[in-house]
């Protein structure tokens, strides 16, 4: 005698397996950082960023911007400009096949907004990403060039990159006393994420 196993339903965004992630940030880390980025004409991606995205894409892991962007609050750059610079973000990653899966901003300057809890090295954000996108947060990467980029990584046991791109060198020797990694660049960050 047999036994029939009930069908099973349809697989829901609740329903997915968690999967590790990588959370990047965007000025320093993807592209050059002039400082209140607000003319798309000025975005360049660093050397070999947009083939790491896609590497990260190809193997299946969410690619996840979260950006401190408190020229909005400042008043200079337009919610429009901000909006300019990412489709232009996005507009020099498609030749390399390689996409940001979401991005989540904080746009308070804490001189005007006071604190916040969306503010790198602030949880907020990278907390809401993992739910939406069903992250294993103790198996996701973060990188970027700033020791606040990769603060949240040991609050959520996850595991961090500081790219030498930047801001990089000025947190150098803060970064591997906690434990970081250090990396030239997000290609080489990449690199490391994908060989464990």
């Amino acid at each position: 005698m047999s036994i029939e196993q009930p069908a099973r339903p349809p697989v829901r965004p609740s329903d997915r397996p968690l999967r590790p992630g990588v959370f990047l940030d965007r000025d320093g880390t993807i592209i050059g950082d002039p400082g209140y980025l607000r003319d798309p004409e000025h975005v360049e991606l660093f050397p070999g960023a947009g083939a790491a995205i896609a590497r990260l894409n190809a193997a299946d892991r969410p690619v996840i911007v979260v950006t401190n962007q408190s020229g909005i609050s400042r008043g200079k750059v337009s919610e429009q400009e901000y909006r300019d610079v990412a489709a232009r973000l996005d507009d020099l990653l498609d030749p390399f096949g390689a996409r940001i899966d979401a991005t989540y901003v904080c746009p308070h300057a804490p001189e005007r907004d006071g604190p916040c809890a969306c503010r790198k090295p602030g949880l907020e954000l990278f907390q809401r990403a993992g739910a939406d996108h069903r992250l294993d947060l103790a198996a996701t990467w973060w990188v970027g060039d700033r020791l606040s980029d990769l603060l949240p990584a040991a609050a959520l046991g996850g595991r961090g990159v500081l790219v030498e791109t930047g801001e990089g060198p000025a947190d150098w020797a803060a970064a591997l006393d906690k434990g970081f990694v250090v990396a030239s660049g997000l290609g080489t960050a990449v690199d490391r994420i994908l060989s464990t």
